[in-house]
């Protein structure tokens, strides 16, 4: 299985956003990972739809964006029309989770929904024929820098058996607490793209962390 490494950017030197961004994708990262909090749905705020079109013509990574506010549905355009490739939204974060996730494809956008640690996996069951990404939180949604929850290992692993049921091509990614420790047990249990703030931004050489989270994959 190959491994995608989504960098997060709400971990980078925000005085050098552009330079950061090169760097990292010189380093091997795949895509680029934005969150995006409204100080409502989690208790931060970090940036909005014009800073990823600020970004969008520095890289030709895919830009894959978490959308952690509430509600989801009226930005869904602006972030699709800043050059987001995916836009994921929260089960918890609107009235009609099926409703966003088929706007969502409507923008041309590839698809994600997201689990909090406390949401189960049966909370999607009814959703993979609409979805192209499955992100799974081991951390709750807010802040950088938080450590691994191990119990939502059990759920990457069923939500992988979900994947392979329903025979679509479906990125479960991992977010949160990623380290080049905890990367191998996201693996294990079935994740195919990882998202790492701290574990890249905070390294000394980029590339050296990529590739241990990465972990020869």
């Amino acid at each position: 299985m190959s491994v995608r490494i989504a960098p997060s950017l709400l971990a980078a030197d925000f005085t050098r956003l552009g330079e950061e961004l090169r760097a990292i994708e010189a380093a091997g990262a795949d895509w680029l990972h934005l969150d995006i909090m409204d100080g409502h749905f989690v208790p931060n705020i970090s940036y909005g739809p014009a800073l990823v079109k600020a970004l969008r013509p520095l890289s030709a990574m895919p830009f894959d964006v978490h959308l952690m506010i509430e509600p989801a549905d009226p930005y869904l355009e602006a972030f699709a029309d800043a050059g987001a490739d995916v836009i994921s939204v929260h089960v918890e974060a609107g009235p009609h989770i099926h409703r966003s996730l088929q706007a969502i494809r409507k923008l041309g956008k590839k698809a994600g929904v997201v689990l909090c640690p406390a949401t189960p996996a049966s909370s999607i069951e009814y959703l993979m024929d609409l979805v192209d990404l499955v992100l799974v939180m081991t951390v709750n949604p807010g802040f950088g820098g938080q450590s691994f929850i191990q119990n939502q290992l059990p759920k990457i692993s069923a939500i992988r058996r979900m994947i392979e049921a329903s025979g679509r091509d479906i990125a479960l990614e991992v977010d949160g607490g990623v380290t080049a420790s905890t990367a191998p047990l996201c693996l294990e249990a079935g994740a195919d793209v990882l998202v790492a703030g701290t574990a890249v931004f905070g390294a000394k050489d980029y590339a050296a962390a990529i590739a241990a989270l990465r972990g020869g994959r």
